[in-house]
């Protein structure tokens, strides 16, 4: 699978902190840069079937739709696209009118991940975001009305604004909309970011972890009722509309990430390129790759496995993790979930451990609970 990170904002959102310019001064240089590296990257994979792209950021949505399709030939020169891969955009509301979704007709993209976040105008504001309410419901009509079935759209929960009557309103738009997959989010706030000033300034509330998990509770009870499955502690799908790409992730597949800032991993080492715009340039067009690598430990990818599974409803497969790192390992495991599954946080079912309900309110408690440690 291939990432590739767009990163252009139209303006920053009060709570991220992903990398990204408001300037779009470069915009046709970091495409070529783009293509550059999807060129020196090309060996990376020994896979070379590729089962989904994912154009996130940033707002991949900037872009024009043949400056996506060339991406995406260039990968297809590289790469074996599969038939049925998976192609998604993540696009923010304002960016798809009605031109827009009719130049992305005529590319390869058939998967939209729509950032809408939520449907109340206020709330949107004090994020920060570029849409506004009416475009939030706009642009879900206009792809779909454009013939587009396979939409995901996210959702946050947990802020001060947003009270349990509101997030019901939320989470029932998208239900009336039929859209196939969720994705919902905690509000949390990283450092240096507007919002974490915003809060050490007193200027907005801190965020309440109670409410938090009481909206998570009101997410999982409404969606389930609505006929969404749980397939991972953030997203939710009908009809085991599953994201591809996100779930390879969670399964421990290797992927490709290209642009600044992106990470690729290839099951032994982590690597990611350096997230400062103009040098990513600079390097890419010397034919240097501008990336970090971080050679993993036995210890690093058992844990990492443990963390990636336990999110989600497959769980941790117990004789896979014996067969791939020993009996010691499996003991030592359900010796450290033993307490989580007396108190019904995890269950054990067929050889594997999965999160209840209530576990999943506590999971990095309990992920971090069971992780191996060097003596």
């Amino acid at each position: 699978m291939i990432y590739v990170h767009i990163p252009f904002c139209k303006q920053a959102c009060h709570y991220c902190d992903f990398h990204f310019s408001t300037s779009l001064q470069y915009k046709s240089e970091m495409i070529n840069a783009l293509l550059q590296e999807i060129e020196l990257r090309a060996p990376y994979l020994e896979e070379k079937k590729i089962e989904s792209i994912y154009f996130g950021g940033g707002t991949p949505s900037l872009l024009e739709g043949d400056e996506i399709a060339q991406i995406i030939d260039t990968i297809a020169k590289h790469f074996d696209i599969a038939n049925n891969a998976e192609i998604t955009l993540e696009a923010n509301p304002d960016d798809l009118n009605q031109a827009k979704v009719k130049s992305l007709r005529n590319t390869p993209i058939n998967r939209f991940s729509i950032g809408i976040q939520s449907f109340f105008e206020e709330d949107l504001k004090w994020m920060n975001r570029a849409h506004n309410q009416q475009e939030a419901t706009a642009s879900i009509m206009r792809v779909q009305d454009a013939g587009f079935e396979n939409i995901t759209c996210d959702l946050i929960y947990g802020y001060p604004l947003l009270t349990d009557e509101k997030w019901r309103h939320n989470m029932q738009q998208l239900i009336d909309f039929a859209i196939p997959h969720i994705s919902s989010y905690s509000m949390t706030v990283e450092s240096k970011t507007a919002l974490d000033h915003f809060i050490k300034k007193g200027i907005s509330p801190a965020i309440d972890s109670d409410r938090a998990a009481d909206q998570m509770n009101l997410l999982i009870n409404t969606l389930k009722t609505a006929g969404y499955e749980q397939y991972e502690i953030s997203n939710f799908a009908k009809n085991k509309q599953y994201a591809c790409h996100n779930t390879n992730y969670w399964k421990g597949k290797h992927y490709l990430g290209i642009g600044p800032s992106a990470h690729s991993f290839n099951g032994t080492a982590r690597s990611w390129n350096i997230s400062n715009n103009a040098k990513y340039i600079s390097s890419i067009h010397s034919n240097q790759l501008p990336l970090e690598v971080e050679q993993l430990s036995t210890l690093d990818q058992i844990n990492e496995c443990i963390m990636t599974s336990l999110r989600t409803m497959w769980g941790l497969d117990l004789t896979e993790l014996e067969n791939r790192f020993g009996q010691y390992v499996k003991n030592s495991v359900l010796e450290d979930a033993a307490l989580f599954i007396a108190e019904k946080n995890l269950v054990l079912d067929d050889n594997k451990l999965c999160l209840t309900d209530t576990g999943k309110l506590m999971a990095d408690h309990i992920m971090s609970a069971l992780f191996i440690i060097e003596d």
